[in-house]
C-alpha cells in the first residue's frame, strides 16, 4: 500500500482580469476541466474555494498571481490527465491567457497518504526548487524523484516540464 501521493503546484500570471474578453476562454473551460481531473483514475484532491476552483485565491500582493495545486496517487495518473486527455488541448493555449515565466512555475514533491499541502508550503517548494533545481523536496518532471516508498532516485517521468494548468 502506497504511504506517498504526488503533489503538484503550478502557477501563472493572468494577461488581464478574469472577467475580461482576454480571460474568457479560460474562465469558460475551468468547469470542464476541473470536473475531467476530479473524474481521473489516480486523483486525489484539488485546491478550490467554494466557487469549484482556485482562481479567487491570491497568495501573493500581486492580483494577476494564479495557483493549481492538486494531489495524484501516482505520477502516472497525473502524467494520464496532463497528457492523454482533453486538458492537453488547453494547457497548450496557456500563453493565451498567462505571461511567460523565466522562473519554474510547476513544482512537484510527495506528501504522505491524508496530507493536504497548502499554499503556503506549496509556494515554498517552488521557492525552494527555484533556489536549487530539482532535489527529492522539489522537483520537475523532467527531473522527477521516485516516490520514498520506491527509494529517492532521481528519475524521468517521461515528459517535459510544461505545466498542468487546471
Amino acid at each position: 500500500m502506497p504511504r506517498h501521493h504526488l503533489a503538484q503546484l503550478n502557477v501563472g500570471v493572468i494577461k488581464a482580469p478574469l472577467d475580461s474578453a482576454v480571460m474568457a476562454d479560460f474562465v469558460a473551460n475551468l468547469d470542464r476541466v476541473n470536473a475531467l481531473a476530479d473524474a481521473s483514475p489516480g486523483f486525489v484532491w484539488r485546491l478550490q474555494t467554494p466557487e469549484g476552483n482556485a482562481t479567487a485565491l491570491r497568495p501573493t500582493q500581486d492580483e494577476n498571481f494564479l495557483v493549481n495545486m492538486s494531489v495524484w496517487e501516482d505520477a502516472d495518473s497525473l502524467r494520464r490527465f496532463v497528457y492523454n486527455s482533453p486538458h492537453l488541448a488547453i494547457m497548450r493555449r496557456r500563453a493565451e491567457w498567462f505571461e511567460r515565466m523565466v522562473e519554474a512555475y510547476l513544482v512537484l514533491w510527495w506528501v504522505p497518504v491524508g496530507h493536504t499541502p497548502t499554499v503556503d508550503e506549496a509556494l515554498a517548494r517552488l521557492d525552494r526548487l527555484r533556489a536549487e533545481g530539482p532535489t527529492p523536496h522539489a522537483f520537475t518532471f523532467r527531473k522527477a524523484f521516485a516516490s520514498p516508498d520506491a527509494g529517492s532516485a532521481a528519475q524521468s517521468f517521461g515528459f517535459g516540464d510544461t505545466c498542468p494548468a487546471t
